[in-house]
């Protein structure tokens, strides 16, 4: 193989793994965040912060290799996702199951050093990104599923600090469920005519013609239980803050799905990067910049 051809093939397996399209990992990223912040009071160890944040990047990287490899053979019926490596056929499936094994390897070696109470939380980890593809057969919620998938650094990050889940990691997953039933239900508005052409199931199309409500009902849910986590804390002004930030951009969500034009909510998808990292710095400037402002 010459140079340029691994070159040509690396940057198939960019695009396959989505590093060039940040936004799924940030995703994953904000709440995994959240937790970590929150459980250890602001004050995470160095090497925890970079195992899991490299450790996301790893397993969203082969959830994205699973989820075209289970859908091949729908991708090219839909617009938006036909020219993807493996639905273009410009890749093998014997190589993108090769990567993801890789990648999932590579995720799990980051947490060896980290508490055993993380290792079995791996393997369901690993097991909800393997499966989350396969659910959009038969499932009328794919997004809730995923909302579990991409939260379950949540339960993880507390694991690995203080032993334990406890019922406050398991509160933050479930509003980490609604804000993913948000945003992945915009994402799917996006493919809605697409989708039940090819017969795929999506939140977009259970909800129908209540979609946009169901969006902001679970913005609302998402900062109801995140309001009810920082009121059990006593935190203070500036995480409230943080979802009040998260709240106004919510409400700018709204303007851009009203319509249901294409466009307008994939923005909104997109955008939600900035919904979580509100809250992060909500939380962030509570435990970490709260008490130094009051000295």
């Amino acid at each position: 193989m010459t140079f340029d051809e691994l070159k040509q093939r690396l940057t198939l397996y960019e695009k396959l793994m989505r590093l060039d399209k940040p936004i799924g990992t940030l995703l994953l990223l904000w709440p995994t965040l959240w937790a970590l912040w929150i459980a250890t009071d602001g004050q995470p160890q160095a090497l925890v912060a970079w195992i899991f944040i490299l450790g996301t990047l790893l397993m969203r990287s082969a959830g994205c290799v699973i989820n075209d490899y289970a859908d091949r053979d729908f991708d090219p019926h839909v617009e938006r996702t036909k020219d993807r490596p493996l639905a273009a056929r410009r890749v093998s499936t014997r190589e993108a199951l090769t990567l993801a094994g890789v990648l999932v390897f590579l995720a799990f070696l980051l947490v060896l050093p980290i508490f055993r109470e993380v290792w079995w939380l791996t393997l369901i980890a690993v097991f909800l990104a393997a499966s989350y593809p396969f659910t959009k057969r038969f499932f009328a919620l794919p997004q809730a599923y995923l909302g579990v998938a991409f939260g379950f650094g949540i339960p993880m990050a507390f694991a690995a600090v203080t032993g334990e889940v406890g019922v406050l990691g398991w509160t933050l997953l479930a509003a980490n469920i609604f804000w993913a039933l948000a945003y992945d239900t915009e994402y799917a508005m996006v493919d809605r005519e697409d989708d039940l052409k090819i017969g795929i199931r999506t939140a977009a199309i259970t909800f129908g013609r209540f979609d946009v409500v169901a969006v902001m009902l679970c913005y609302a849910a998402t900062l109801g239980i995140l309001a009810a986590v920082g009121r059990e804390l006593d935190y203070g002004v500036p995480y409230f803050s943080g979802l009040g930030l998260a709240a106004a951009l919510a409400a700018y969500h709204y303007t851009l799905i009203r319509h249901r034009d294409r466009a307008g909510c994939f923005a909104a998808f997109r955008h939600n990067n900035w919904f979580g990292a509100a809250i992060f710095a909500g939380i962030f400037a509570e435990l970490n910049l709260r008490p130094w402002l009051t000295q």
